[in-house]
């Protein structure tokens, strides 16, 4: 699954552009989706060599090798504030079924507010055009959120799924 949606985001996500602001960064799912018991070591190294073959194929100079190092550094943090205690979890993979939706839909929102805000701040490096700025983070952040639970809804086992 993570090279097909690496392959989309390189050849269809990245070309679309909706009102010349929201961009569709679906790609972060797999680093979404990882089971939390993975270690750090894994997780940064999984999170920068994802950055990296986005950045390869993107023409993109390494500002998804660092947006994502920092998102999969954060990513066990996030989800504390909202899951204390990690045996409240009952698979190690975050998903609806194991955070419930509501905790799930919050975590996901703030790995993907968090990611949108770094590859824009980036790419900006500069706050000349604060509005444009912020209409791009947050409508990327609602696209990309938006196609994240389309792909989950179809990646998720119909054993899983709730009423």
């Amino acid at each position: 699954m993570g090279f097909i949606l690496v392959l989309a985001q390189v050849i269809v996500f990245n070309h679309i552009c909706l009102f010349n602001v929201a961009v569709p960064l679906v790609f972060i799912y797999l680093l979404v989706r990882l089971p939390i018991t993975l270690s750090v070591n894994w997780m940064l190294t999984i999170g920068f060599f994802l950055g990296l073959i986005v950045d390869i194929f993107s023409d993109t100079y390494g500002m998804n090798t660092l947006a994502c190092t920092i998102e999969a550094m954060m990513r066990k943090p996030i989800l504390r504030l909202y899951v204390p205690r990690e045996e409240d979890l009952t698979r190690p993979e975050p998903s609806m079924y194991s955070l419930g939706t509501a905790t799930y839909l919050k975590y996901l929102l703030t790995l993907t507010l968090l990611y949108c805000s770094l590859i824009f701040l980036i790419e900006a490096f500069t706050f000349f055009n604060p509005v444009r700025l912020l209409l791009r983070i947050v409508f990327s952040t609602i696209l990309s959120m938006a196609l994240m639970i389309g792909i989950d809804s179809f990646m998720t086992p119909q054993s899983e799924k709730r009423l």
